[in-house]
């Protein structure tokens, strides 16, 4: 699909009238956050970015439940928190929401930093598990009016994951392990989940 035909879509979404949520989702270095962040600048002032990571738990949470090695899987996020977001989100008389941000250079989610004004007509969310079929992930598909998946070949995927963690501080030793490790397992348990996308897209094909 061309890049213009989904900013179109995007498009549409935004001005359906009332507040609209566009997920994209997809395996670990699928490119989710890049077309994310490309359509809500390329939308201007109509979009926000808020991303699943926000939701991460934080690493001294994480090493209290034994959880540290396995980050990114599931169960180490609050998932029931990000579906109560949502749900803020799609309550016309909520007002102004504020969105955690999840910032890769300190490996935190930072409670409140995205800000959601009333009257925004699209929120574009990106995040792995947007359409697992578990819960309390399950609530998140009737949440989201359309929602995207991201399936670039498997070997495009690894190297752009491999050169994400190496941008963030790891050795080259550290992000293949990590790559073939941990989030390889994620990546296995997203790829079924696609059947219930609106749209499976080659992000390498974006003209």
């Amino acid at each position: 699909m061309k890049w213009s035909d989904l900013l179109a879509r995007a498009q549409a979404l935004a001005d359906g009238g009332g507040r609209r949520i566009l997920g994209i989702t997809g395996a670990p270095g699928a490119g989710k956050s890049t077309l994310a962040r490309r359509l809500v600048d390329a939308l201007g002032g109509a979009a926000v970015l808020v991303g699943m990571d926000g939701y991460h738990l934080a690493q001294s949470e994480l090493q209290r439940l034994g959880r540290a090695e396995r980050k990114g899987a599931p169960d180490t996020f609050d998932a029931a928190g990000y579906v109560a977001l949502l749900r803020r989100l799609r309550n016309p008389d909520a007002g102004m929401v504020y969105a955690p941000e999840f910032r890769r250079t300190i490996e935190e989610p930072i409670a409140a930093a995205v800000p959601v004004p009333t009257g925004l007509p699209l929120v574009v969310t990106e995040g792995n598990y947007l359409l697992l079929d578990a819960p309390p992930w399950s609530a998140v598909r009737g949440l989201m009016d359309e929602v995207w998946f991201l399936a670039p070949d498997e070997r495009t995927r690894r190297n752009w994951l491999v050169a994400r963690h190496r941008r963030y501080g790891r050795t080259d030793q550290q992000a293949v392990e990590r790559a073939i490790g941990s989030d390889e397992n994620n990546a296995r348990l997203i790829a079924p989940t696609a059947a219930r996308a609106d749209l499976i897209l080659d992000p390498t094909q974006f003209d």
